[in-house]
């Protein structure tokens, strides 16, 4: 069944206004309701592109957050072969919210790395709803240093709120983890590719995605704060999530001319809940062809580009 988002409730009405006359037609063989319902579905096409023309920021992040999108687990099982999963952090426990491992890509070693949100109660529950403790920010450190060591390529899948803000979280360090981690994606000597899948919240996001190359789905948002949590600071009022999204720069569109990102994926009208498999296939060749284009490089280039990557950030906005 479709979940449909806020402002999608008028296609979700013509949607089902269609299905309701093919069940309709489906009970009664009498009952010609097909060039009706044709028109309907042309209809609610035609919607669809107007509604996903031009996106709000704020609606934007509605669609980042859908719970039909593709998450970290479904492009580990359609893109790699042969994922071998590592667990725990070697000091603490196992943080469900992050999946990593050794695989192939296209027949060559990466280490894979990501957040994952779960797809129903239960998972999200186990996954923490994507929201890394400590130890999950210190598994992927030792996911990072383990790739480094044997020279295999990391990708990392980002797709969280947040680093988890909880007492015990921050009793066993969490800034000190993800700092860490960000220095550790600044130190390694191999190829270093993220991409936004969904939701780049916070540090917990940064955490990950200080690579070589970032790209980020169409529809997906990377920001210091949520939207809600810069209103709460900014305004005092939660409800002013609009007007802190419009603030705070945070599609892939408005990214990609700062150059905090790389490259944008294009999504199917409608989102990457449309079409899952072609997302995660157009994910995947954007990968492969980040991968590819810095295999070339020594360890200290990789190294040295990466820097020279983030100390560019903003340098035209300053000289102008």
């Amino acid at each position: 069944m479709q979940n449909y988002l806020e402002f999608e409730k008028p296609l979700a009405e013509i949607e089902g206004k269609a299905e309701e006359l093919r069940a309709m037609g489906r009970a009664n063989a009498e009952m010609d309701v097909e060039k009706e319902a044709s028109a309907l579905d042309k209809k609610a096409e035609q919607l669809l592109r107007d509604l996903y023309k031009d996106l709000t920021p704020w609606r934007k992040c509605q669609v980042a957050r859908h719970p039909d999108r593709p998450h970290c687990g479904d492009y580990i099982e359609r893109l790699f072969t042969e994922y071998t999963p590592l667990a725990g952090d070697r000091n603490f426990a196992d943080d469900h919210a992050i999946m990593g491992g050794l695989a192939r890509l296209d027949g060559d070693p990466v280490m894979v790395i990501g957040h994952e949100k779960g797809d129903d109660t239960q998972s999200r529950i186990e996954r923490n709803f994507g929201m890394a403790r400590p130890e999950g920010y210190r598994k992927a450190i030792r996911l990072m240093q383990l790739a480094d060591r044997f020279n295999v390529p990391v990708v990392t899948l980002v797709d969280t709120p947040g680093a988890y803000p909880g007492k015990g979280a921050e009793e066993r360090g969490q800034s000190e983890a993800i700092a860490r981690s960000t220095e550790t994606c600044l130190k390694i000597g191999v190829p270093l590719v993220s991409v936004i899948i969904g939701e780049g919240g916070s540090g917990g996001a940064v955490a990950f995605a200080t690579a070589n190359r970032v790209a980020m789905l169409e529809h997906s948002i990377y920001s210091v704060i949520s939207p809600e949590g810069c209103a709460s600071i900014l305004w005092k009022d939660a409800e002013k999530m609009r007007e802190a999204a419009e603030a705070l720069r945070l599609t892939a569109q408005d990214l990609h001319k700062l150059g905090v990102i790389d490259r944008i994926i294009a999504e199917p009208i409608g989102g990457a809940q449309r079409d899952r498999d072609g997302t995660i296939d157009a994910v995947g060749a954007c990968i492969q062809d980040m991968v590819s284009k810095l295999k070339g490089l020594s360890r200290d280039d990789v190294v040295r580009e990466r820097r020279k990557k983030f100390l560019n950030i903003g340098a035209k906005g300053l000289a102008a």
